[in-house]
């Protein structure tokens, strides 16, 4: 019979784009289940990644950074972070410790509304100077906040004391998922989201908004050897160019790279087969974001 003082609940993890929110959920799940990038709105779709103790599960909801949208994609995105607000038992608000702009307190304003409790992460307090961060701090402190933690994602510092007061705020309940799963993503879209991510940290600061990677086909030759194809989207016949590199190089490193992580994460020898196909403006064609896993149908 499960312990009836089990505690179990859902996190919202909020914030502007490019302030670690997925460099942190990976840490509290001991996993790398969303993808990490330099590159601003990396991620594009609400992710789920489970944490999981004797007493204790936590669903982490990963969202993409709140930001004033320009294309389809990026209504898509903001809807998704705003959507995974609904029904949470707590929310984490993430900000960059180098820098609080009118973007992060315009979502601390807002989060301060919601009836559940309320933690900030202020991260990159390894990148920042005591001098610097302890006046945001002092700032920081009126915004009615239940907990607030410096921390370091990158380094891993204060966080398993951040995961301790998130653990102690859920509510008695069930086990949402088995003991064993850290995250809601079929291995399809890990593999996908690999891809990109390798996409996202070799090419140049233009290309990356607008990278998309469709799954083909995930195939076992044979026990201990899959077969993945995939093709890799751009939005300018000269960005196919840059992606597929002299005599192949760039791709041939996209590849190389994911296909060592994907290797890890399926636990099997892969054969990786990418190909770059030019989509005009795709991320403003509901076709496109359809058929890359952007929108409901």
């Amino acid at each position: 019979m499960e312990n009836s003082k089990f505690r179990s609940g859902f996190v919202a993890i909020l914030g502007r784009p490019n302030v670690g929110k997925s460099s942190l959920m990976n840490r509290f799940v001991g996993e790398k289940v969303a993808i990490v990038s330099e590159h601003p709105q990396t991620t594009r779709t609400k992710l789920l990644g489970v944490a999981t103790r004797d007493d204790w599960q936590i669903v982490f909801v990963d969202t993409p950074g709140l930001h004033r949208p320009r294309t389809r994609l990026g209504e898509y995105m903001v809807k998704a972070a705003n959507e995974a607000r609904e029904g949470v038992d707590a929310v984490l608000v993430v900000v960059d410790g180098r820098f609080i702009g009118s973007g992060d307190r315009a979502i601390l304003e807002d989060v301060r509304k919601m009836p559940c409790p309320k933690f900030l992460a202020v991260n990159k307090v390894d990148l920042c100077t005591p001098e610097k961060l302890m006046p945001q701090l002092q700032t920081l402190n009126e915004c009615g906040f239940d907990r607030i933690v410096p921390v370091s994602a990158r380094r891993g510092d204060s966080v398993d004391e951040l995961l301790k007061m998130l653990a102690d705020a859920m509510p008695e309940g069930p086990r949402y998922f088995p003991d064993d799963m850290i995250t809601d993503q079929p291995e399809r879209v890990l593999c996908a989201e690999i891809i990109r991510e390798k996409a996202l940290n070799n090419l140049r600061e233009e290309i990356p908004h607008g990278v998309g990677v469709e799954m083909l086909s995930m195939q076992e030759l044979r026990p201990g050897l899959t077969e993945i194809h995939a093709n890799v989207y751009c939005e300018k016949a000269s960005h196919k160019s840059i992606i597929i590199g002299k005599q192949g190089a760039m791709l041939g490193k996209i590849g190389t790279e994911a296909r060592l992580d994907i290797e890890r994460l399926l636990d099997t020898r892969v054969a990786l087969k990418l190909w770059v196909k030019v989509r005009e403006d795709w991320r403003n064609r509901t076709g496109d974001l359809r058929a890359l896993g952007y929108e409901d149908s």
